[in-house]
C-alpha cells in the first residue's frame, strides 16, 4: 500500500469517526415553555378584530380569480365585480373549522413534528435569487448549489425542514425548476419540505410527487408538505396564489396565507392600523381554504417589513416589527389557528454587524410573540436577495440557542445540585464534582462558531473570525453528509415523473409560469 493510499484510508477513517461523533438527530418540535409577550388587553384585541371584521365588510377584498369568485358566491358572500364582501359571521364560522394543531409527517417517521398551540419549528429561507458560497462570493446559485443547502438543513440538528428553493437554480429553466426543486428538498433530506406555489400548474406537480413519496391515500390524512401563498397587500388576492392554494386544500395540505406587508407602503403608517389590515387579509385566506375543503389545515400566515421614508427601501429588525408580531400572535391565538413568521431577517450585504443585529433583534420578538411557523430561520441576507453559507449555519446554532431558551427552566436536577452545594461548602470550586460531570454537556449552551477565548488564544489560532469560522464548519459539516436512503423505486418513479413533465413543459416557455 503507497503512502498516499494509506493516508487517504485514515482520512476516510477519520471522516467516519467524526461523523459518528457529530449528533446530527434533529431535534423535537420547540415546545415553549416561556411566557409570551402580549401587549395588547382584551379589549385592544377586540378592536383589532372589529376594524378587521369592518375592513372585510365593507372595503372588501379583491379576488381576481374567476373560480374563487364563483365558490364565495356558492359560500353566500357578496360578490360585486371582483370584490367580496365578507359578513364576519360567515369569516368566524368558516375558520372555526381551521385546525389548531396537527403532525407534520416526514419521510422518516423520527422526523414527524407536532404543530401549533405551543409547538414551533425552525424553516431555513427560501428565494434567494443569489448566495454568499463556501469562498463568500456572491454569485448566481445552481442546482448543485440548491443540493449543498438542502443537505446543511439536513445536517443541522435545529432546522425542521428543507424548504424548497432556498437559492434559485439558475442552470434550469424557470418553467422546470419547480421539479428538481421538489426532488431535491425530497432526496437530500428526510426532513418535511416545502412545495413550490409558482403557479397552480406547478403546485399541482408538488401534489403529484408528493403522491408519489408518501401515497395518495396517506396525504388525505397527514400533512406532509408547506405552500405558501403571498397576497397583494392592500386586500388583493390574485388568481396564480389562489389557483396554487386550491390545489393544496384539496389535497388536505396546508398553506400559509400571507399578506405581503411594506409598512408605510402597502398598509397604514402607524402599527395597530396595520396589523388591522393584514388580519383582516389574512383571515380572507383563511376562511377560503375552508370553501375549498372544510377541516383542511391552514396557517395564518405574514411577511413583515416596514419602508425607509428616507430611500422606499424594506427594513428589517425594527421595533415595530416586534411589536407587529407581537400583535398577530395574539391576534392567531384569539381565533384558534397556527401562525407563521419570518426569522432572522436583514438588510446588510454581508455578514456584519448590522446582519447580526438584526437578525438577532428578529430572532428574540418571533420566539417570544410564540410564533408556530418560524419562516427564513437561516441565511437570510441583503433583505433577501442572497443565502449565505455562512450566516446560514451560524443562525441555525443562534436557533439552537432560541431553542433552549424556549425549552424554560429545568428542575430535574433541582436537588442533586443543592446537593453540590453542601458538598463543596464556601470557597470550593464544582469542577471536579459528581453532579457536574454528570450535566456539563446539557448545563450551559456551548456556541461552536463564537469564539470565547482569551485574546491571546485567538490570535494564536490566527485571529479567525465568525464569517471564516462559519465557512469552515460549513465544509466540515458537508464532508461529512450521508445521504438519507430513498426507496430506490420511489426514486425512480419521481425521476419518471420529472423527466416526464420535463417533455411536456416547453423549457423555451422559461417565463411563463401558468402555461
Amino acid at each position: 500500500m503507497t503512502v498516499a493510499e494509506r493516508s487517504a484510508r485514515r482520512g476516510r477513517g477519520a471522516r467516519k469517526a467524526q461523523r459518528q461523533a457529530r449528533d446530527v438527530t434533529m431535534l423535537p418540535a420547540l415546545k415553549r415553555r416561556l411566557p409570551l409577550i402580549e401587549p395588547m388587553d382584551p379589549e385592544q384585541i377586540g378592536r383589532v378584530d372589529a376594524a378587521s371584521m369592518t375592513i372585510l365588510e365593507n372595503v372588501g377584498v379583491v379576488f381576481r380569480d374567476p373560480v374563487a369568485l364563483d365558490d364565495w358566491r356558492r359560500a353566500g358572500a357578496k360578490v360585486e365585480g371582483e370584490t367580496v364582501y365578507l359578513d364576519r359571521g360567515l369569516v368566524r364560522d368558516l375558520i372555526a373549522s381551521i385546525p389548531e394543531t396537527f403532525t407534520y409527517h416526514a419521510r422518516n417517521p423520527a422526523n414527524n413534528l407536532p404543530f401549533g398551540n405551543d409547538h414551533s419549528i425552525f424553516v431555513p429561507m427560501t428565494g434567494a435569487p443569489y448566495l454568499r458560497d463556501l469562498k463568500d462570493v456572491r454569485r448566481n446559485p445552481t442546482l448543485d448549489d440548491l443540493a449543498t443547502f438542502h443537505k446543511l438543513s439536513h445536517m443541522l440538528p435545529v432546522l425542521h425542514s428543507s424548504a424548497h428553493h432556498i437559492v434559485e437554480p439558475y442552470d434550469h429553466p424557470i418553467s422546470h425548476r419547480h421539479l428538481r426543486i421538489t426532488y431535491s428538498s425530497m432526496k437530500h433530506s428526510d426532513k418535511t419540505f416545502m412545495g413550490m406555489t409558482t403557479s397552480p400548474k406547478n403546485a399541482e406537480d408538488v401534489m403529484a410527487m408528493c403522491a408519489i413519496l408518501f401515497g395518495d391515500a396517506f396525504m388525505e390524512t397527514h400533512p406532509v408538505v408547506t405552500g405558501n401563498c403571498n397576497g397583494n397587500s392592500p386586500l388583493v388576492w390574485d388568481e396564480t396564489m389562489l389557483g396554487a392554494m386550491r390545489a393544496f386544500c384539496r389535497r388536505n395540505q396546508p398553506v400559509l396565507c400571507s399578506p405581503f406587508v411594506l409598512g408605510g407602503a402597502n398598509t397604514p403608517a402607524s402599527v395597530a392600523p396595520t396589523v388591522a389590515q393584514l388580519n383582516a387579509e389574512a383571515l380572507s385566506a383563511l376562511a377560503y381554504t375552508q370553501v375549498i375543503r372544510k377541516g383542511c389545515p391552514a396557517i395564518y400566515g405574514h411577511y413583515l417589513s416596514t419602508v425607509s421614508m428616507k430611500s422606499g427601501a424594506p427594513m428589517a429588525g425594527t421595533p415595530e416589527i416586534s411589536l407587529m408580531n407581537f400583535m398577530i400572535g395574539q391576534m392567531a391565538r384569539y381565533y384558534g389557528v397556527p401562525w407563521r413568521t419570518s426569522n432572522t431577517l436583514g438588510g446588510a450585504k454581508t455578514f456584519d454587524a448590522q446582519a447580526g443585529y438584526e437578525s438577532a433583534s428578529t430572532l428574540q420578538a418571533v420566539i417570544f410573540a410564540g410564533a408556530n411557523y418560524l419562516w427564513h430561520s437561516a441565511g437570510w441576507n441583503e433583505a433577501g436577495m442572497h443565502c449565505s453559507i455562512a450566516k446560514f449555519v451560524v443562525d441555525a446554532e443562534q436557533c439552537a440557542m432560541a431553542y433552549r431558551m424556549a425549552e424554560g427552566i429545568r428542575w430535574d436536577d433541582f436537588e442533586e445540585g443543592l446537593a453540590a452545594v453542601t458538598d463543596i461548602g464556601p470557597g470550593g470550586h464544582y469542577l471536579g464534582h459528581a453532579h457536574t460531570l454528570a450535566n456539563f454537556q446539557r448545563a450551559f449552551f456551548m456556541p461552536e462558531l463564537f469564539d470565547n477565548n482569551s485574546i491571546e488564544q485567538w490570535t494564536a489560532e490566527g485571529s479567525i473570525d465568525t464569517n471564516e469560522r462559519a465557512l469552515a464548519y460549513a465544509k466540515a459539516l458537508l464532508a461529512d453528509y450521508e445521504e438519507p436512503r430513498l426507496d430506490p423505486a420511489i426514486d425512480e418513479a419521481l425521476k419518471a415523473y420529472i423527466a416526464r413533465r420535463e417533455r411536456e413543459i416547453p423549457a423555451a416557455d422559461a417565463l411563463n409560469q401558468t402555461y
